[in-house]
This record gives C-alpha cells, structure tokens and sequence, in this order.
C-alpha cells in the first residue's frame, strides 16, 4: 500500500491585510476627527427626538377612544414619522433611528464599531429627550406615556414576537439600501416606513410593538417603569442581527475577504472617512442606489 500524502491548504493574510482587522486606534481617531461623524450624530439625536415625539403623541391619543382603529392610528403615525425622517436625514447619518438597525448594519460591517456606540447613545438620548417633553406636554386626563407592556402573553412571547417584527424591518432596511441592487426604483424611506408600520400591526396587540430598543427606553425612563424592560432589548437585538446575518451570508451573500469586513468595523465603509481627513457623503443612506 503507499502513502498519501494529505495536504492542507491555509489562506495567508499579510501584516498589512491583518492590520485593519485587529485595530487600528489612527483609523477611529480619524472618524472621531471628522465633522461629518458628528453631524451624523447630532442627526441621530435630532431625528430620534422627534420620531419618538410624534410616536407618543399618536400612541397616548385619545384615552376615551379604544376602538381597534386607534391601533392603526398608532402604526400609521409611527410608520409615517419614519418615512419622513429617514427622507429628511438619510443622507446624513442614514437615519437608523433604533438601535437594532444600528446593531443590524455593525453585524453587515457597513458601519464602524466606534460609529454603532455612538449612534446608540445619541438614539437613547434623544428618546428620553422626546419622552420628557411628551411627559409636560400630555393632557391632564391621561397618566400615559407609551411604555411597552406584555398584553395576554409570556416573556419568552414577547421576544419571539418582537424579534420577528423587528427582523423584517431590518432585513428591509438591508435590502431597500443594498448598493449592489439595480432593480429598486422605488422609495427606500417609503418602503422602511410600511415596514415599521407592518411591524406595528402585527405586534401591538401583544407587546405594543417595541421593534426599537430605544422607543422603549425613552418612556420607561421618565415614569421609571421597567417592567418586562428586557424584552424590548433581547428581541430587537436578536432579530436585527439575525436579519443582517442572513441577508448577507444566505439570501444575498458578500464576497468580501475577512481583513476588509474588520477594517470596516475599525474605520468605517472605504469613502466614509479619507484618509487626509476629508469628509465624503454618508455611505450608508436610505435611498435606493
């Protein structure tokens, strides 16, 4: 009998290739750096304020009215505040507006880590911003504010409820932006708009449809109510990674070599961010390309 001879064949990845991938502290200090990442910021902060201003004030509504139409009222109002605002602010931060699509476009490697922390953050202050406004500004009539409550179903529920409904919004944000696609012509704003308002009529009769993280957050805050709070996080999460993940590794695969998704986590999509320091439009944008 004669030997075989087993051969293992490893990719090789040079210094310079490996070097975006396990950091590079020039690449974020040039994002922290430049005056269109924090415009970006300050636009996630601005728009979350009024998304989730306009939100409450269409889900506290009339508290003698508790007819099934008031739901759709709700799903209008907070499908129609997305659409509006990702038009308005989409070429500037690319109006993720939830923290879940946020986590969606790090899992794709469209955004920096540095870039998601911030987004977040600005996301979370401008809900509790909103959410103390909307606190002075409701009828004496009503002690409302819009906190998400389990309506008739389990914890476990909840997530598996708001992890769906938030995972077509972020497998719709993925697509509608999705550079390499020709065939949408159509409104990518518009299109994200009826997914939130989707989500909405498919989960506010059980959770009152978090599908955004910092929506939650905002009014459970100000009345110090965190009941079930975790629901409206674990779900959301869960479901934007999943969207992302299975949109780029099974439904629409990336070919992009692993040093490049990481250098992307590190320093943002190449045009993000030059490397004089000079600032190029947003990459990731709501608008169809």
């Amino acid at each position: 009998m004669q030997p075989v001879a087993v051969v293992c064949e490893y990719k090789h990845f040079t210094e310079d290739q490996l070097k975006p991938a396990v950091g590079d502290h020039r690449a974020t200090m040039r994002e922290f750096k430049s005056k269109d990442f924090w415009r970006a910021v300050l636009a996630e902060l601005v728009g979350m304020t009024l998304f989730i201003f306009l939100s409450l004030a269409t889900a506290i509504g009339n508290t003698n009215n508790t007819a099934p139409d008031q739901e759709v009222k709700v799903a209008l109002g907070f499908g129609l505040a997305i659409a509006t605002l990702a038009q308005s602010l989409g070429h500037i931060s690319g109006a993720h507006l939830n923290p879940a699509v946020t986590l969606g476009m790090l899992a794709s490697c469209q955004i920096s880590v540095f870039k998601a922390v911030m987004y977040i953050v600005a996301q979370m202050l401008g809900s509790a911003l909103a959410s103390g406004i909307m606190y002075g500004a409701r009828p004496s009539t009503t002690d409302a504010l819009g906190v998400n409550s389990l309506n008739g179903v389990t914890p476990s529920q909840g997530v598996g409820i708001e992890l769906l409904a938030t995972f077509q919004l972020v497998l719709c944000v993925i697509a509608v932006t999705d550079k390499r696609r020709r065939d949408v012509t159509g409104s990518a704003p518009l299109a994200i708009g009826l997914s939130v308002c989707l989500g909405h009529l498919a989960a506010i009769s059980y959770t009152g449809c978090g599908i955004n993280p910092a929506r939650s957050f905002g009014p459970a805050l100000i009345l110090n109510d965190f009941t079930n709070h975790w629901v409206y996080w674990v779900g959301p999460m869960c479901g934007g990674v999943a969207a992302a993940l299975i949109y780029d590794f099974l439904l629409y695969p990336k070919f992009d070599d692993f040093p490049e998704r990481m250098k992307v986590l590190v320093s943002g999509p190449v045009g993000d961010y030059d490397v004089n320091g000079g600032n190029d439009a947003t990459t990731v944008e709501m608008t169809s390309k």
